[in-house]
């Protein structure tokens, strides 16, 4: 068996690569995955920069999930066979032509997918079921205000919200992003760069607001996001694109509303946690992947040799849905 595979890696001038890695080595309580694709997160871009640095004991290759065909089962695994189709979320390594993963976090790929779609679903769908979901707490009849609503993570977090049955509010960046959230069941779409999403939706409301804003963009937003918040309103913070800091703020007005702030990262939750929720994800998402009510958003599908171009997409803020990238074969 070959001891080496091709990973992609990132030379002096944060420009990626296919160059030859030490091929991981499946545990007894592990899956060896053939990772047919990967997809390109935003954690992708920073760690890639230096500015994200990897968890403790995580693969340093890039790559927060993936899809694939089991090659190699541990011993101490059971409920597998050779040649299952299998997806799941990484803390590292997707970008690689195999992974080694718990088998307890894998993901079993439906016949209804192409792996192409199975490697867009792990990361920005269990990021919305656990922001949105369980520590958001939509329910229906609740209004959420989803932000970046055109990315992998928006897309996902509109068709859940319309599966429980709440109102959405979105907002995106330019006229063909605001035809797509549409499409998805956003009952109003603001293109932000030409209009004010607090007015509006403040109009919107009378007044009342929302109940829960999901925000990938902090600092630049957080003003306006406290003035659409209703009383008692929930607030996910999942990102810094719009900066982490701000000057002198000012904590009153989610204090007299009574915001519930709630701060949160997939990545680097403890395995226990990532598998309870893989679980409830399986039990309630996955069946509506099988019959269409949910499907996958891809921008586009990169061959390997065409990374950097993925990544210079999602850059530029170009892509609507999920980037996806075949490994080598």
């Amino acid at each position: 068996m070959e001891q080496t595979m091709k990973a992609c890696l990132v030379d002096e001038s944060n420009n990626l690569y296919w160059g030859d890695v030490e091929k991981p080595i499946c545990k007894d309580d592990e899956l060896l995955v053939r990772v047919h694709a990967t997809a390109v997160n935003r954690a992708d871009l920073h760690q890639k920069e230096g500015l994200y640095p990897v968890p403790p004991d995580a693969s340093p290759i890039l790559g927060l999930e993936m899809a694939g065909t089991v090659e190699q089962i541990g011993k101490d695994v059971s409920g597998w066979r050779v040649g299952d189709r299998v997806m799941a979320l990484l803390s590292g390594g997707g970008y690689a032509q195999y992974a080694a993963i718990k088998a307890d976090i894998a993901i079993e790929v439906p016949e209804e997918l192409h792996l192409d779609q199975a490697a867009s679903i792990p990361e920005v769908y269990l990021t919305s079921y656990l922001n949105m979901l369980q520590l958001g707490g939509l329910s229906s009849g609740e209004r959420v205000l989803i932000h970046a609503a055109a990315s992998g993570v928006g897309t996902a977090s509109i068709q859940l919200a319309k599966a429980v049955g709440a109102k959405v509010y979105a907002t995106a960046g330019s006229e063909e992003k605001i035809e797509v959230v549409k499409d998805l069941g956003a009952e109003l779409a603001i293109l932000y760069k030409e209009q004010s999403f607090r007015e509006i939706i403040l109009k919107e409301t009378n007044g009342h607001g929302v109940e829960l804003v999901m925000d990938p963009v902090g600092a630049a937003y957080w003003e306006d996001n406290m003035e659409v918040l209703a009383l008692d309103g929930r607030m996910v913070l999942y990102g810094t694109m719009g900066g982490s800091k701000i000057d002198q703020v000012d904590l009153m007005p989610a204090m007299l509303k009574r915001i519930h702030l709630i701060a949160s990262t997939l990545r680097g939750i403890p395995h226990e946690r990532k598998v309870a929720l893989k679980n409830d994800f399986v039990e309630w998402v996955m069946p509506k992947f099988r019959t269409g009510e949910i499907v996958p958003i891809i921008d586009s599908v990169y061959e390997s040799f065409e990374v950097n171009e993925a990544h210079a997409r999602m850059k530029s803020n170009q892509n609507i849905g999920k980037l996806v990238v075949r490994v080598p074969s």
